[in-house]
This record gives C-alpha cells, structure tokens and sequence, in this order.
C-alpha cells in the first residue's frame, strides 16, 4: 500500500487566524508530504507493503516506523481541524460525561496535558479497549495505536512546527484556539 498525502479539508486560509496559511504550507505541503514520500520509499522491499496503515504501526521499526507513524498522526490531526467547532454530538459528548465529568473538565485536562507534554509529541484523546475515553501524551512518533493504548479519537500535534510560526513559544495559546477549531462530528464518528 503506498501512502497518499490526503488533501486539506479547508481551504489553506479557513482556519485564521488559528493557523496560518504559511503554516499550512510549510506544514501540510511540506513537513506532512515529507513522511507521506519518505515512508512509501522506505515500505518499498520491507515486507509491509500490503498492510494497513494502522497494522504497520504495531509492526514497522526504526526509520520505518518513524515516518509511517508521522504521516499517520498527521493525516489524524488536518482531518479533524475545521473553521469553527461544532457543537459535540450526544454520544460524545455522554462519553466524555462519563469519562472526565463534564466537557470542560476534559478541555482542561486536554490543554493541560498538551501544554505540559515536553518536547516534540502529540496529545490524545484516546477510547480504551474499555470504552472509556483518557487523555494520552506520545513522544516523538508514538500514537495510541503503536503503543496499544486503544483508539485514537482526536490529537493535536505539541511539535514545534505546528504552532512556531503562528505562536512562538506560546504552546498554550495554540492548544487554546485548537480546541475552538475541532469538527466534533468527525470525532464523534471515530467512536
């Protein structure tokens, strides 16, 4: 299976001034197609090719791994981001009810835990093999897949690159507007 960069679901301005356009286009067009290419390269003769995306994270290593678990974390993140967030859908918003308390002790602890996730990673909103939903920090390429943690419903990348240009070191402010730019419906739908 060779991996595709999947087109933006919004046009490259949709989400100002949350994020940039440049952003966008450094991030998606380049950073994001950099794995996408880099991995189809490495899949070539590993033995892997005809597997899922979601099967060569629990198999891939190495380089390997690295660039196929970064395309699919970043494929994760663009999909969910939208112009304005929805409002949560019922069966989500009761999962996170049951889970966290209420919607905005979630949003708290999700803001905490992006903003306090050292270094390069992504943070998750993860349903256990349990059904109940937690918040999850994953260094470097790690996603909830890779380390079985259960499935992945939403993540917001805390690498530099994603925020650097629009925020600089202001990584809370990011985690913030990100939170007011989710289409909870796709979320919803990853249940």
């Amino acid at each position: 299976m060779n991996l595709v960069l999947p087109p933006l679901p919004f046009g490259p301005s949709d989400l100002e001034p949350f994020i940039s356009a440049k952003t966008l286009t450094f991030h998606h067009g380049k950073h994001f197609k950099t794995y996408v290419d880099t991995a189809n390269s490495l899949l070539h003769g590993s033995g892997l090719e005809d597997l899922s995306i979601e099967e060569m994270l629990t198999r891939a290593q190495g380089p390997l791994f690295n660039n196929v678990a970064q395309a699919f974390n970043h494929g994760f993140y663009f999909e969910a981001l939208c112009a304005a967030s929805p409002a949560v859908p019922e069966a989500l918003l009761g999962k996170i009810n049951a889970s966290f308390g209420d919607m905005l002790t979630f949003t708290e602890l999700f803001r905490q835990k992006a903003v306090g996730n050292f270094g390069s990673g992504w943070t998750w909103l993860v349903e256990s093999f349990d059904g109940k939903l937690s918040v999850e920090n994953t260094p470097n390429a790690a996603n909830p897949i890779s380390l079985g943690l259960g499935k992945p419903l939403l993540v917001v990348d805390v690498w530099e690159h994603a925020y650097y240009l629009d925020y600089q070191n202001r990584r809370a402010d990011y985690v913030k507007d990100f939170l007011g730019h989710v289409d909870w419906n796709l979320v919803a739908s990853r249940l």
